[in-house]
This record gives structure tokens, C-alpha cells and sequence, in this order.
């Protein structure tokens, strides 16, 4: 499903591949530029959802264009390793190393060098998370602002939501416990690494500032909300996009779905915003 819709193209967006060159690694970025925004154009860089085991640039396309289209500002899509073949810390290495280097390029790239977020949606929002983290507490406001689509930020399975939206649809419990195996895959990580589990630990540093979105009919809505309260705790600030009639996923729907259209149009104007301030 992912993957037919990631075909569709949005008007007024440029879009290049990128190869970014790590010390024993090559990762892949597809980069995004609106055509008519205001130059130099602020970053966002984005990690695709896919419970860390499916998805690609290709998955995400469509996703990724819209959000530089109605952000307008250039969107940096990371091709990451996945599990199983790359358990973790593989994708939690990859995002971690990425976020510093285009930091780095920024200049480079012809973005805008003091304006820089990271995006993502379920697993990648997971991963958006660590990254940002890594990235701040190395260099403090390097990451301005997180947008964080329906996040999974715990391995847990009978909180409310999750037992009230098992059965999907987006999403199923069952799929989601299938993801997380396959992400650790016989790994067993510290209870307190962070990496793995975003929520285990206090911030050093106040976190960025976050747009998190949850949809109501998700088996993940807890995490959002939960994210939300623990930013907040850190003394972050935070503003959360309640979808009541939404799923998760529901990004890859905008192609057939006027609601959809919306709840995207308000959050990628809603990010544009704020990177612009």
C-alpha cells in the first residue's frame, strides 16, 4: 500500500538522491526542494516509518514530498539499514551518524545553516527522537524542532489504546510485537539505553521543540501521548495534533483522502512555521 502511493509525485517539488559518505558506510538521502520557497531553505530530515524492518525512500516518497511542499522547506529522506539483517543499533547508528553530517553540508547543500529539524513517522519517529537527542546533547540547538508522526516509543502492549485498536486498522498489536523481535532480533539492550527505548532516561539537555501527532485509531496513540508528557517533563515544549479520525499510517492516505489532505496540509504549514520563526 506504502509503496503504491509513495508513486505519486507533488508539483513544485525538485527531487535529487544523495549519497552520504560515512567513515565505513554509504548511506542514501533523497532530497526535497520546494522550487518557489524563499531561499536558503531551512531542513528537515526525515526517517521512514516501517516498524524498522520494511519501508524505503520509495515507500515514503509521496509522504516526503508533501511535507516539503506544504512546509516549504527542503526535506533530507534517509535510506537506513533495517532489521532483521541490520538489528539493532544498526538503523539507531545510521540516523545517528546521518543527522550530524548533513548538519555539517548544510551550507554546502544550499540550505539554511541555523534551521534545522527531523522528522518521522511511527518507527521512524522512534528514530527521530534518538537522533535528535544524539545530535543535541553533541552539539546543544543543533536540532531546532522534531516532528514526530504517531511515535512508538515503547515496548509495551496493553495500554489502552492498544487493547482498544489491536486489531488495527494501520496497525495491529500483533504487528507491532512482530516489529520489535525483528528490531532487537535476539538483542538484549540495557533497560536504559536510550537508543532502544527513547523513554528511559532524563534529558541532559532541554529537548527540542516538538510538533507530535497521534491518530486516535492507533495502537500507538498512548505513545504519542506519553512522548508528549515526557518531553514536557524534561522541559520541552510540545504541540500535540489530536487526530480523532485518523489511523495510524494515515500520511500515506492523502492521495484518496480529503481528511487526510487536511490533517497533512495543517501539519506540514504548522512545521514550515516554526523552522521559520
Amino acid at each position: 500500500m506504502a509503496k503504491a502511493f509513495g508513486r505519486n509525485r507533488v508539483e513544485g517539488v525538485a527531487i535529487e538522491n544523495l549519497d552520504i559518505a560515512l567513515d565505513d558506510r554509504t548511506l542514501v538521502a533523497r532530497i526535497y526542494r520546494p522550487e518557489a520557497a524563499p531561499q536558503p531553505l531551512p531542513l528537515i530530515v526525515y526517517f521512514h516509518g516501517g516498524g524498522w524492518v520494511v519501508g524505503d525512500l520509495d515507500t515514503h516518497n509521496a509522504l516526503a514530498a508533501q511535507f516539503a511542499h506544504e512546509s516549504q522547506c527542503a526535506v533530507a529522506s534517509i535510506d537506513y539499514r533495517l532489521a532483521p539483517e541490520h538489528p539493532f543499533p544498526a538503523p539507531c547508528d545510521d540516523v545517528l551518524d546521518a543527522l550530524p553530517w548533513l548538519a555539517e553540508h548544510r551550507s554546502r547543500l544550499g540550505f539554511a545553516s541555523d534551521r534545522l529539524a527531523v522528522g518521522g513517522d511511527s518507527a521512524g519517529a522512534h528514530l527521530s527522537v534518538v537522533a535528535t537527542r544524539g545530535a543535541n546533547e553533541c552539539v546543544a540547538g543543533l536540532v531546532g524542532l522534531q516532528l514526530l508522526l504517531y511515535p512508538v516509543m515503547r515496548r509495551q502492549f496493553d495500554s489502552p489504546n492498544c487493547i482498544a485498536n489491536a486489531d488495527g486498522p494501520g496497525l495491529t498489536n500483533d504487528e507491532m510485537k512482530w516489529y520489535w523481535e525483528q528490531f532487537l532480533s535476539g538483542v538484549t539492550p540495557d533497560d536504559h539505553d536510550v537508543r532502544a527505548f527513547p523513554l528511559a532516561e532524563p534529558y541532559e539537555r532541554t529537548p527540542a521543540r516538538a510538533i507530535v501527532v497521534a491518530a486516535a485509531y492507533d495502537p500507538l496513540y498512548d505513545d504519542a501521548h506519553e512522548l508528549k508528557r515526557f518531553l514536557e517533563a524534561n522541559g520541552g515544549s510540545v504541540e500535540l495534533i489530536d487526530a480523532p479520525d485518523m489511523t495510524h499510517g494515515f500520511g500515506h492516505m492523502y492521495t484518496r483522502s480529503e481528511v487526510t489532505r487536511g490533517w497533512l496540509y495543517l501539519i506540514g504549514k504548522r512545521a514550515g512555521a516554526l523552522l521559520r520563526a
